[in-house]
């Protein structure tokens, strides 16, 4: 099959790709997808995460995944980490980079969490998942958060790969596609990843979802596709552009608002692999911003760092 790619009505990409000819897969799989709702910085988060709850309760997605920056493991966060725990279906988390914030380790986040793993697969109905951990530690001298594949998750990742036969989605909260703005040696890890379906005869290696950015972007690298899912909360602007855009006695208890642009209504998503139309299908849905956006604030957008309240619903045909 060509591949080609067009957009439908500015909100729909359609991008095909070869899977693997022998697997037989006939039930549709449907996980839910939150990322980014930073409950110590977000002053709705309990509210954000209760909605995304609620529509997959009624929808019930074979498991739902929150892609990084969801709490740290304090205390106070008990409640929200309640929250998810108390959904009644299959839940798994990755760790983003703000989690450990406050000085904590992965081992502690992990625990808060009740995860004994940050990195793990697992195969569903005819489809290889991966789940990555980008917050190992950077070499040295380096300065910032970690965000890194060290060497022993990756030579995990390469014996994963190479024993599944199955059709992979690889989720990660740094992205897979930009070293700079993601994890560091993501150009290692997307050769890592294009050799691995040159070597297995098709495209094994589907697509890598991830979070981090607070944009609404998806790209093609040598035959992989690379998605990054919006944040549930806001997008982050930096000082030059902070201004109050709730109340005074919000913005004092929430500081880090000043500096971003938050969300209206919560963003989240529904993928959906339906292989009787050879197709996988990632939900749209909008919100607004609070007070100015963009435009209004003259910041300049990036096509490849898009500032927008939305995630673009696409199509992947196969």
């Amino acid at each position: 099959m060509q591949r080609r790619t067009f957009l439908k009505n500015t909100a729909a990409i359609t991008i095909p790709f070869l899977v693997g000819f022998s697997l037989e897969k006939t039930q549709k799989i449907r996980i839910g997808l939150i990322a980014d709702i930073h409950k110590d910085a977000m002053y709705d988060a309990d509210d954000r995460l209760t909605s995304f709850l609620k529509v997959a309760q009624k929808r019930k997605p074979d498991f739902i995944l929150q892609m990084g920056d969801f709490c740290q493991p304090v205390p106070k966060n008990q409640h929200f980490l309640n929250l998810w725990n108390a959904y009644p279906g299959p839940k798994y988390h990755l760790l983003g980079n703000h989690d450990m914030d406050g000085g904590f380790t992965r081992e502690q986040t992990r625990s808060f969490y009740g995860i004994q793993q940050s990195y793990y697969s697992f195969d569903l109905k005819g489809f290889h998942f991966v789940f990555l951990d980008g917050n190992d530690p950077n070499p040295k001298p380096w300065a910032g958060y970690n965000r890194l594949l060290g060497t022993e998750q990756l030579s995990w990742l390469q014996a994963d790969l190479e024993k599944t036969k199955l059709s992979t989605l690889i989720f990660s909260h740094q992205t897979l596609e930009d070293p700079l703005y993601g994890v560091h040696n993501a150009k290692e890890v997307q050769k890592m990843l294009e050799n691995v379906n040159e070597q297995s005869g098709f495209t094994k290696v589907i697509a890598c979802l991830s979070g981090h950015n607070h944009t609404n972007y998806l790209t093609q690298i040598n035959g992989i596709h690379y998605c990054q899912i919006n944040s549930a909360s806001y997008r982050w602007v930096g000082e030059q552009y902070q201004r109050v855009r709730l109340s005074e006695a919000m913005d004092k208890q929430y500081p880090i608002l000043r500096n971003t642009i938050p969300y209206k209504d919560p963003l989240f998503t529904f993928l959906e692999i339906d292989p009787a139309k050879g197709l996988i299908h990632l939900e749209e849905k909008v919100s607004a911003f609070v007070g100015p956006g963009p435009a209004e604030m003259g910041i300049v957008q990036k096509v490849n760092d898009p500032i927008t309240a939305q995630i673009s619903g696409f199509e992947m045909e196969y």
